[in-house]
């Protein structure tokens, strides 16, 4: 699987990952395509999630790795995304929940 590199994240971001490593060990993250948990970044232990051949990886950020199914991919294939860290509730499965902070992506076209 090609890895395309056009996720970044911000500091804050990447202390928060860091922190969720620690307690969770390995992790990946999945933008959601607006089902149950509207758009938002999931950050989900490690085999919570099936990667497929469906799946295009994005990146990674501190060692884990950013997916997004491909039919979601053709939308976003001219688009640069930002991971960055907001007050509030995050996706239900998502890791980060229970700190009272979500993953919120920011996203620039590619230039």
């Amino acid at each position: 699987m090609a890895v395309l590199e056009q996720v970044y994240a911000t500091d804050q971001a990447r202390s928060l990952i860091k922190e969720l490593k620690e307690e969770h060990g390995d992790l990946i993250f999945h933008q959601s395509g607006g089902c149950c948990d509207g758009s938002s970044p999931m950050c989900l232990k490690e085999g919570m999630m099936i990667i497929g051949d469906v799946d295009v990886q994005l990146g990674e950020i501190e060692g884990v790795p950013f997916y997004m199914n491909h039919k979601q991919y053709e939308y976003w294939k001219h688009t640069q995304i930002t991971l960055d860290v907001v007050k509030g509730i995050g996706g239900m499965f998502s890791v980060e929940g229970p700190r009272g902070v979500r993953f919120h992506i920011r996203s620039a076209p590619i230039e």
